[in-house]
């Protein structure tokens, strides 16, 4: 099927799902009218999701979407509509349902505060305790900002670090993994746009800036149909849409960087726009301190949006960000993420909203060695159009559905000599180019007031395309086992097939049932259960656990499978005390299979046949997770725990031989026994508060050499089987001070001072552990390397 067909087909199913669903709606009784609106912030205009709009004295409500829009159908009569949300006070309004009603309300904070919101509950929300929604995390942006960090940047990876399931692979280290799940198997949107690289610095700082963030969903498990592409989680970020109220200025200046954020209104207040900016200056320092080397980021955040009329409204956003590294004359890196996202938001009535979506996204590095005199350009870039709709049917049954379908472009790598001396030939390695498509459909069907059933099916399709040759190799085997010595080695080429653009040189089909259940025990408790299916076709590749920019995408072709994890979870949830402290519990068991494992001594870089350096092997991972919130009051915060195991096996298969660590079940990378997280927050008074961070992790997974040999004079070492062995466990604790000053209290003005102690007790964590030989004595040595000691730094935040 060539991608036109694909996409052809695709659309014409989404039409017939559309044509049905409208015929449902019509056959509905008409004694039911319906109430629907968006909730806005009274001081800014930005739309709020997942605020709670319920009808008093009923069970009929449901919480707002990703737009703010909420639709709720009910029979006729008079109601008190309640409109909650965490941080703002509730709204409670008289509506008499004698017809349909289109009601819009803007609710007000607690208070205005710097941090624009009252420290309370992330979510488990009071508890929405009936919604058949496990295994995912809302982190409030006020609770982001209260948390001690790292040289005074704000960071909202690092604190979901401080959940369950959710962990990173070391000090230093880019991205995060959830559930023993790789960084690569997590899907990372920005307004909808795919983010391939997370990290700042080589993984000290995330490239969201805090300022320019409004909503900050994780979904560990139980994944909406609505997403695909990745098997261990999403992570939805959304953007504000910009103050549509007043012209606002936010911004701090740090230990290592500063940022800026302006937000106004447009068209009077038919829109809206804003743009963030950020920008480290260890370069400068550097420079001013006379030294060769240098290091420093930036990254920039736009959007703006128009309400052509109350159904209709148009988004453009927009991020940029970019690393510069450089080692005196001799390397110099640059690398960075861009994408752009044009959005139509349409309201067809008071039941059907749809959201149609043009995403562009690119990430790419270019490493210069003035050594080798060569320069490495590489990059990935994809083109996402989805069409997305939700159909509120009735007050006890909704539809998500829609389609997309993405172009992917991947350069793996083009080798350059710099100078007519180069000892390096120059290399263009094979572009490859796919198209991935969806189509999915979720209903949300409350059978009865305790019992909520959340039912989906996705289907996806992945096409590999033409325009480059496929390798071929005897006996139709890219890697095989040498057994007299005992290792895997390349198959033999035996030619290449060529193939035009027009055809397609692989293609695969999923299908990716999602259901979960909530069951109401009581008012304050509940039992949920889970299960999805998801399937990935395209593979991060690296071989090592050390960060850096070379983040090399491939797409499932011929050689490498799409990898599918199924994914089953169940837990208990609960609010007492009268919901001053909530409690989740969950247990879960992944399997994957299709993941790429890569035999000993494989070389990534410059591979031009990468299959010759891979086995397909599978991963599994299970755990218990609990999460005990104290989400009111002065002190507020929380105490995670997960308890778990993440492991690889990859046998030999076709290729022959025993397979990796002799076929044998071993720790994957990302493997951590126990990970404990307390996150406090203390509000003394108006003007003082402090925050604390407590960390304990068994150590990552490694591989030690357990021996050595003398062959001719040399000392060959021998290795203990694969990630067999542990760095020692990490711990480390931060505090913060917050400090407001009285003389801004009554003014537009505002300002604080953040004191934070990264590392508290000065732990020396390992980052690495090698292993070498003392030359003066001879005797053989282990060298920790640790990245932090104790890092004060100190911050000026400032509104107007």
């Amino acid at each position: 099927m060539n991608r036109r067909t694909q996409l052809g087909q695709t659309a014409k199913n989404t039409v017939w799902l559309l044509l049905f669903l409208l015929g449902c709606a019509q056959a509905m009784a008409q004694d039911s009218y319906t109430v629907s609106g968006t909730i806005t912030d009274k001081s800014n205009g930005e739309t709020l999701f997942g605020a709670s709009v319920l009808l008093g004295g009923t069970t009929i409500g449901g919480i707002t979407n990703e737009y703010g829009f909420y639709s709720i159908t009910a029979p006729a009569g008079e109601y008190i509509l309640r409109i909650s949300y965490m941080g703002y006070n509730e709204v409670n309004m008289k509506i008499n349902l004698d017809r349909d009603l289109k009601n819009d309300v803007e609710v007000s904070e607690f208070s205005t505060e710097l941090d624009e919101v009252v420290v309370t509950a992330d979510e488990p929300e009071r508890a929405l305790l009936g919604k058949p929604e496990m295994s995912v995390v809302k982190m409030n942006m006020g609770t982001v900002k209260q948390m001690p960090v790292v040289l005074g940047e704000v960071d909202v990876l690092k604190s979901l670090q401080m959940l369950p399931g959710v962990t990173n692979n070391g000090e230093g280290t880019g991205g995060f993994h959830v559930r023993g799940g790789a960084q690569d198997q997590n899907l990372v949107l920005l307004d909808e746009a795919i983010i391939y690289n997370t990290s700042h610095m080589f993984g000290f700082f995330s490239v969201f800036n805090a300022d320019a963030i409004k909503d900050v969903k994780l979904y560990k498990g139980g994944i909406p149909a609505r997403f695909g592409g990745r098997v261990s989680s999403v992570l939805d970020i959304r953007q504000k849409d910009g103050n549509n109220k007043n012209f606002a200025l936010t911004g701090g200046i740090g230990v290592i960087s500063s940022r800026l954020t302006a937000e106004g209104p447009l068209f009077g207040e038919k829109g809206s726009f804003l743009i963030a900016g950020r920008r480290s200056y260890v370069d400068l320092l550097l420079k001013a301190a006379g030294e060769d080397n240098s290091v420093s980021f930036y990254d920039l955040n736009l959007k703006t949006n128009y309400a052509i009329n109350p159904n209709n409204k148009l988004f453009l956003s927009g991020y940029f960000g970019r690393d510069a590294f450089k080692l005196g004359s001799s390397f110099d890196s640059s690398y960075g993420n861009a994408s752009g996202n044009l959005r139509w938001n349409h309201i067809f009535n008071d039941r059907l909203f749809s959201n149609l979506s043009a995403i562009w996204s690119r990430y790419d590095y270019d490493l210069e060695f003035a050594q080798d005199e060569f320069e490495w350009v590489s990059s990935i870039s994809n083109y996402n159009l989805k069409y997305d709709f939700k159909y509120y049917l009735s007050d006890a049954f909704n539809l998500d559905f829609g389609a997309n379908g993405i172009y992917y472009d991947f350069d793996p790598g083009e080798v350059n000599p710099t100078a007519d001396t180069s000892p390096v030939n120059p290399l263009k390695l094979d572009q490859k180019r796919a198209l991935e498509s969806g189509i999915y459909i979720n209903a949300e069907h409350k059978l009865t007031p305790s019992l909520t059933l959340q039912y989906g099916m996705r289907y996806s399709a992945f096409s590999r395309l033409g325009g480059q040759p496929i390798s071929e190799y005897a006996n139709g085997q890219p890697v095989v086992y040498n057994s007299l010595l005992g290792i895997y080695e390349r198959g033999e080429a035996i030619g290449e097939k060529e193939y035009a653009k027009s055809e397609t040189i692989k293609t695969f089909g999923n299908l990716e049932p999602r259901v979960s259940l909530a069951y109401l025990l009581n008012e304050d408790s509940s039992i949920k259960a889970g299960y999805s299916r998801t399937a990935q076709y395209i593979h991060l590749l690296s071989n090592t656990s050390s960060v850096t920019p070379l983040d090399v995408w491939t797409p499932s072709g011929p050689f490498i499978k799409p990898q599918l994890s199924n994914q089953y979870a169940l837990g208990y949830f609960r609010n007492f005390l009268d919901k001053v402290y909530s409690l989740e519990v969950e247990t879960y068991y992944k399997t994957v299979d299709n993941r790429i494992d890569y035999i000993d001594g494989s070389d990534l870089i410059g591979q031009n046949t990468i299959e010759t350096e891979i086995l397909n092997g599978e991963m599994r991972a299970y755990g218990l997770e609990l999460l005990l919130r104290k989400n009111e009051g002065d002190f507020t915060g929380w105490i995670a725990y997960t308890l778990s195991k993440s492991e690889q096996r990859t046998l030999g298969g076709t290729a022959g031989g025993p397979g990796i660590n002799d076929g044998d079940w071993y720790n994957s990378a990302f493997d951590r026994t126990h990970d404990i997280s307390i996150s406090g927050a203390y509000q003394l008074n108006d003007q003082w508060s402090f925050g604390t961070n407590l960390v304990f992790q068994t150590g990552r997974p490694v591989t030690y050499p357990n021996g050595q040999y003398v062959y001719e004079d040399l000392s060959i070492a021998t290795y203990a089987p694969r990630n067999s062995d542990r760095l020692p466990a990490y711990h480390r604790m931060d505090v913060s001070l917050n400090y407001k000053p009285r003389k801004y209290q009554n003014k537009r003005f505002k300002g604080e001072w953040v004191l934070s102690i990264y590392n508290l007790y000065n732990r020396k964590n390992a980052a690495s552990i090698s292993f070498g030989q003392n030359l003066e004595t001879g005797a053989n040595q282990a060298t920790r390397t640790a990245i932090f000691g104790i890092v004060p730094s100190l911050t000026y935040n400032f509104k107007f």
